[in-house]
């Protein structure tokens, strides 16, 4: 369910960067994972699940809940670290990230409450958003289809041609959010495969596009009301948000080599006192209000 009082961009900044903590914890216990994604999708998850999504942990196959794919799934660390956080699991669970017998795998698997699509297969992940959205659109359900894209992701043919399924059968009930940091496992994706504008293309495809600063929770706050607003356009919605890397972690930020590696203790060490002064500077700017 919605959570009872919209939270604030100040609260929703902690979490953003308890939810980095936790990340980078999981991946370093883990010795693997995917650190870089993780850590820039945080702000944006975090807005999500709590503020905007209505979904309720005590009952994680509500049929009115909103739904949430997270195409690029191998982040999944910081999905789990929200789900934790908003009490679909015990959060001391986080600390079993891709053991044997934990639901906390490398991929998202349906196993791990909260989970509503297992996810892994680059370019998937839409056409699964886009067909949630349909069979809500069909079945007369009010829930929201909320997918989070990788910008390498959308190098793949799929992501296309969901999107033109989602323009057709008018899915304004779908929100889509691309994760745009400019790097994947091989490089940049300009090296790799241009995506030139993303949100130029999912305008020509339909969408209702909002170009943010990816990180920045006011625009993404402000985002998320105005597309909820606009709820009954007839258009999906697509939001684009330019991000950084291993946002958060200075020696990981914008380097492509942390795509996919756990950190050592020495660099855990540092990345947990960084992101705690962050905490200290939040704190200071709850003061100065």
């Amino acid at each position: 369910m919605q959570l009872k009082k919209r939270t604030t961009v100040h609260e929703l900044k902690l979490i953003a960067n308890d939810l980095r903590k936790k990340v980078v914890t999981m991946i370093y216990e883990a010795k693997s994972g995917h650190p870089g994604g993780s850590l820039s999708a945080a702000d944006y998850i975090a807005a999500v699940y709590f503020r905007e999504i209505r979904v309720d942990p005590q009952n994680p196959k509500w049929e009115d809940r909103d739904r949430f794919v997270l195409s690029k799934g191998h982040v999944c660390p910081v999905l789990y670290a929200a789900l934790a956080k908003r009490g679909f699991f015990d959060e001391e669970l986080i600390h079993t990230l891709r053991q044997e017998g934990s639901f906390l795998q490398g991929h998202p698997s349906m196993v791990c409450p909260g989970i509503d699509i297992p996810t892994g297969s680059l370019g998937q992940g839409l056409a699964c958003a886009v067909g949630m959205a349909i069979a809500g659109k069909r079945d007369g359900k009010n829930y929201r289809v909320f997918a989070v894209l990788g910008d390498g992701e959308c190098q793949e043919g799929e992501i296309w041609e969901a999107a033109q399924t989602a323009n057709k059968y008018e899915l304004d009930n779908l929100v889509v959010f691309v994760d745009n940091n400019n790097l994947q496992i091989d490089g940049t994706t300009d090296e790799v495969m241009p995506t030139l504008d993303l949100g130029d293309k999912f305008k020509a495809f339909g969408f209702e596009v909002y170009k943010i600063d990816g990180h920045n929770m006011d625009q993404i706050v402000r985002t998320l009301d105005t597309v909820r607003l606009r709820r009954k356009s007839h258009r999906p919605k697509c939001i684009v948000g330019q991000t950084i890397k291993g946002r958060g972690v200075e020696f990981m930020e914008n380097i492509g080599g942390w795509h996919g590696i756990a950190p050592k203790q020495d660099e855990f060490e540092e990345a947990i006192q960084e992101l705690d002064s962050i905490d200290e500077i939040l704190a200071l700017e709850a003061d100065e209000q």
